[in-house]
């Protein structure tokens, strides 16, 4: 198993609970932008990958589309399938599996999503299978929150999230996993679209959204010091006991080759 096959298969495991409850969703100009970008409408197949608690997969699984969602992690599959869905929306259906190998047969998709995960695949052989399960002029799409560090709040809120020791490797990765979509030639017609998008959050809010993180701190003692020192930025910023943690949604999406 890869390095980065064994990060998105256990690294994640007993954080379900505080990703479902504090994780941000994305902005409502971003999932309208890639329906109308993929001509995606009612009844299209979206293949989600790095599925997580489905909080992607219940946005467009409101918005009428067949969701499925793929990932490695059997705790977030369970988490995802105790969330409820909209009234009327076809509830999406998760499997294991990963963006390497989903197990999905040819041609069967008509968009492969990655919000929040691409990173933790392997780029060259995740994109030989979205081509395979794509059907002919379907898109790929590749969407993360990234913290918008021109605000003040959110950027002492940076701070504190780079002390702990492994945010620069994996946030790193996240930034190098962005381009190769833009020159692969599997894919054709490819951009990237920004949209600002805001989480409004208690100090409890705050706290477990930073955890959430995989590379947060996990030793007891250093847990303890980082949330001391987000409560500290909290207790600066904080306004009738919130704060807005301010983000950029980077919006990547390409169209596969027919």
């Amino acid at each position: 198993m890869s390095e980065r096959t064994k990060d998105s298969a256990e690294r994640f495991t007993g954080l379900a609970d505080v990703y479902a409850q504090c994780r941000p969703d994305y902005p409502d100009a971003a999932i309208d932008f890639i329906l109308a970008r993929c001509g995606l409408t009612a009844g299209a197949a979206l293949v989600d990958i790095g599925s997580g608690t489905g909080i992607s997969s219940r946005l467009f699984a409101a918005r009428g589309l067949h969701v499925i969602g793929i990932d490695p992690n059997a705790d977030m599959r369970r988490r995802a399938e105790a969330e409820p869905v909209p009234s009327g929306a076809p509830a999406p259906v998760y499997r294991d599996g990963r963006g390497e190998a989903t197990g999905l047969p040819d041609a069967s998709a008509d968009a492969v999503l990655a919000a929040q995960a691409f990173h933790w695949c392997e780029p060259e052989a995740a994109f030989r299978e979205f081509q395979r399960i794509l059907k002919p002029g379907g898109w790929v799409v590749l969407m993360w929150n990234e913290r918008d560090e021109r605000d003040p709040f959110t950027a002492a809120y940076g701070d504190v999230i780079r002390t702990a020791r492994e945010t620069a490797r994996i946030e790193g990765k996240r930034q190098a996993a962005r381009a190769p979509l833009l020159t692969c030639p599997l894919f054709d017609n490819a951009t990237r679209t920004d949209f600002p998008h805001t989480q409004v959050v208690d100090e409890d809010g705050m706290v477990g959204r930073a955890m959430s993180a995989s590379y947060a701190p996990r030793e007891p003692a250093e847990v303890e010091q980082f949330k001391n020192a987000l409560r500290d930025v909290f207790a600066r910023y904080q306004q009738a006991g919130r704060v807005k943690i301010c983000y950029q949604t980077s919006v990547f999406s390409a169209r596969r080759k027919c």
